[in-house]
């Protein structure tokens, strides 16, 4: 199978876990939109999503989906998002699609994380896909001094020649060369940075479930 065709499996096989009746909190990415289109199938059977991005706002609507704001929903019971990197305790790195701040808030508010992803996304130790920092622009060139000092190799992602902006006004720095061992340390030690907005390594909100694309079908890790 194509890893699209992965994508695609897994994004339909995350509907199991749709509560019907209530509100779904919908990630960002190529797999997620997966998932947005597989949800399409049931939209009547829901109330709407809360979304992480603009990007997802966007495909959300144009099928039919009610998008919240997340302010104006409590709790969620589950949220569903991909990953750039899992690990076997359900620890990830996610922002590839620079959407990790509002990613992070909406798995915060919601009561289970369902990752969906490829089987290539699986990994021993977290850091051989570079890290995302969603960091303040006047912070960028101090912030990418401390990951050199901690090993890694940090530049700032670039779109048509210039900084990329993300949803939230603000840059992204992507750290490379890093083994992240312990990532409840590495989150919390990066995030009381100043200028880091949001560090890219989902250890608090980590996955509860990954439904994991293979060419045998799709495997369900539960952490």
């Amino acid at each position: 199978m194509t890893q699209d065709e992965l994508k695609a499996l897994v994004g339909q096989a995350a509907l199991q876990y749709v509560v019907p009746g209530e509100i779904v909190g919908v990630g960002t990415g190529s797999t997620v939109n997966k998932f947005i289109d597989a949800l399409a199938s049931m939209k009547d059977r829901i109330k709407g999503a809360v979304s992480s991005s603009v990007a997802s706002t966007e495909r959300l609507q144009a099928l039919g989906i009610p998008v919240f704001d997340s302010n104006a929903v409590e709790e969620l019971s589950v949220y569903i998002d991909g990953a750039d990197e899992i690990d076997g305790r359900g620890y990830m790195i996610k922002g590839g699609g620079a959407a990790l701040t509002r990613e992070k808030i909406v798995a915060a508010q919601s009561r289970r994380f369902v990752c969906i992803a490829d089987e290539s996304k699986l990994v021993g130790t977290l850091g051989r896909f570079p890290v995302p920092v969603e960091v303040i622009p006047m912070a960028t060139q101090r912030l990418i001094r401390q990951f050199a000092a901690m090993g890694g190799s940090a530049q700032v992602r670039m779109k048509d020649g210039k900084a990329l902006v993300t949803d939230n006004g603000q840059s992204i720095v992507d750290v490379s060369g890093l083994r992240i061992a312990d990532p409840l340390a590495f989150e919390d030690e990066v995030s009381q940075w100043p200028g880091v907005v949001t560090v890219g390594v989902f250890a608090h909100q980590k996955a509860a479930v990954c439904l994991l694309g293979t060419a045998g079908g799709v495997r369900t890790i539960e952490y």
